[in-house]
Formats: structure tokens, C-alpha cells, sequence
């Protein structure tokens, strides 16, 4: 069974980090775990500037959580350990000490979202549309919550959790999710390729003061972490949650 892959290379004191699956590069929790300690192990490392985050492919940026991997989880300790994954990725974002560049080339769901709200600087394509899915399975979004609200704020999060509608790159960049929108990924990449040319001439000092200061005032977020956990964890427990999984999945079967 092919789970995905993480994979890091270090190109002009960048750390490109790149992850992928063969269904729409979801993340199952062996994923998350990888993606994790490669975005600590970047930051750690004084040669590294910058990190460039993104996916593999032409298409969906992520799709979330492994729709395979939450159908087999049927104890809430597996649950809060899967959930817990996505909270180590995003608290690594934020806490590495690595300005952290996210490059989103299509539509996301979910934890995709998440990670894109994680970013400090995040680059799209006028395909890259964004959703928040998770009241379709029978739960919310509520471990990458807090991440999304910080960046869009709380109304927009509310909405985009109840009607669980795919919202425009347009939309995404006028609330402060997307930075640069391109017309295409050639057209993303040239732009991201400049971008990063002059992240490498900067100040590391700089680049991490700037990072700290970007992200202060969010300590308290590995504090929440354990109760936004818990809830996810505990609501794909519930019967109607596995169905409405399996009815997702055969929707897209059949495409």
C-alpha cells in the first residue's frame, strides 16, 4: 500500500520540503508524523533561511485527512493520536523558527487548509480554491481552528465551517490566506522561484526576529491544542461519521 512520501532538499540555504499521496495528497497520520520532524529538523539547522512547503502533482494541493486511515480508527486514544498529527505539523510551523513559504497549486480541503493558514507567506494559482469539509464527515475543523481564524478571522472561519462551500483563490488572497495568486503553477513557480532568490540574500537574524514577532501572542495555542483534539477525535468515533465517510468515498468513485 503506498502511503505517501515526505521529502526535503536544500536548494541556496532553502529547505524545499515536498509531500505527496496517490489520493490528492491526503495525509495519513505515518505522513504527518514525517512532515513534522523534517519542518523541526529544517528549522533546527542554522545553514537553512527558509522552508518551502508544497505537494506534489498538478492538481489537489491536500484533500486532509486520510479518508482510508479515519474508516480504521475505532478507539478514541488511535483517534487523538491521529488528530494529534495535524497538530504537531501546524505547531512546527509556527514554532520552527523558519519562515515557512506554503506553494498552493490547487484546490484544498480541510487539513490542506490548515497548513495554508499556517503559512507566513503563501503563494497559489487562480485554481486554488480552499474549503473547510470537515461537518460533511460529522465533525468541524476544530484542530486547525485556531490557525485558521488567526488568519482570516473569526467570522469568515465560522462561515466556512457551517456551509462547507469551496471559496475562490480571489477570496482566499482578499482574506489574507493567499498572498500571490497566479494565473497558473508556470507563472506561481517563476514567481516563488524570484521570491526565494531574494529570501536567500536576507538577514537569518532578521528573517527569524520577523518570524517571532509574526507569531506572537500564539503560545497559548499548545494549550487549546488537547481539547480541539479530543473534539475531532471523539465525534469520527459516531457511527453516522464512518457512513458519511464511506458515502464521500463512493461519490468519488464514481467520478
Amino acid at each position: 500500500m503506498n502511503n505517501g512520501f515526505v521529502n526535503q532538499e536544500v536548494k541556496n540555504n532553502i529547505s524545499e520540503i515536498t509531500f505527496g499521496h496517490p489520493k490528492s495528497n491526503s495525509l495519513p497520520g505515518e505522513i504527518l508524523e514525517l512532515l513534522a520532524k523534517t519542518i523541526l529538523a529544517a528549522g533546527k539547522d542554522i545553514s537553512i533561511k527558509a522552508i518551502l512547503l508544497k505537494s506534489e502533482g498538478d492538481r489537489a494541493f491536500c484533500a486532509g485527512a486520510s479518508f482510508d486511515e479515519l474508516l480504521l480508527i475505532e478507539e478514541l486514544n488511535a483517534s487523538k493520536k491521529f488528530f494529534g498529527g495535524f497538530a504537531k505539523v501546524l505547531n512546527a510551523m509556527r514554532s520552527c523558527g523558519k519562515i515557512i513559504i506554503v506553494r498552493v497549486q490547487g484546490k484544498t480541503t480541510g487539513g490542506g487548509v490548515g497548513i495554508a493558514c499556517a503559512a507566513d507567506y503563501c503563494f497559489a494559482t487562480k485554481d486554488a480554491e480552499m474549503a473547510l469539509t470537515e461537518l460533511n464527515l460529522g465533525i468541524g475543523p476544530f484542530v486547525i481552528g485556531p490557525y485558521v481564524e488567526r488568519k482570516m478571522g473569526k467570522s469568515a472561519y465560522i462561515a466556512m465551517s457551517i456551509d462547507a462551500d469551496f471559496r475562490s483563490a480571489d477570496w482566499c488572497a482578499k482574506h489574507d490566506v493567499y498572498h500571490s495568486v497566479s494565473e497558473n503553477i508556470a507563472e506561481m513557480d517563476q514567481e516563488i522561484e524570484q521570491f526565494l532568490k531574494k529570501l536567500a540574500t536576507r538577514s537569518t537574524d532578521a528573517l527569524a526576529l520577523i518570524k517571532k514577532v509574526s507569531w506572537n501572542g500564539t503560545e497559548n495555542l499548545e494549550l487549546v491544542m488537547p481539547a480541539r483534539i479530543e473534539m475531532s477525535a471523539s465525534l469520527i468515533l459516531k457511527e453516522s461519521a464512518k457512513k458519511n465517510i464511506e458515502l464521500i468515498k463512493e461519490r468519488l468513485r464514481a467520478k
